[in-house]
């Protein structure tokens, strides 16, 4: 994991494709408990997925958007102590996301 230091000065916004933002978004998650509570609300937004899936009920959706980003943004003032790149950039972000938790279940980032 990348220092994130000068990672505020970093402008997400000037990023043209994810290959070139994904490094940045890595180093906006250098903290371990950020990127735990990131891997605990995807998981749980899965599992709402699943649920509105199987159950019929579209609020479920809802429910997980909700709860990932409420884990993540805990993450990041509480922790990680930057701001989340969703506010600027939030597909790239989405995309880095589910990058991340994939590594993470990989073994490739440490949880």
């Amino acid at each position: 994991m990348a220092d994130n230091t000068n990672a505020s000065t970093v402008d997400a916004k000037a990023f043209t494709s994810f290959a070139a933002f994904y490094p940045f978004y890595l180093s906006e998650h250098s903290n371990r408990t950020c990127r735990r509570l990131h891997f605990v609300g995807s998981s749980l937004g899965l599992v709402c997925l699943a649920l509105a899936i199987v159950l019929r009920q579209p609020w479920w959706v809802a429910l997980g958007v909700l709860l990932g980003y409420a884990f993540a943004w805990i993450g990041h003032f509480g922790f990680e102590h930057n701001k989340p790149a969703s506010f600027q950039r939030p597909l790239y972000s989405f995309m880095g996301d589910w990058k991340m938790y994939a590594q993470m279940c990989s073994g490739r980032i440490p949880l």
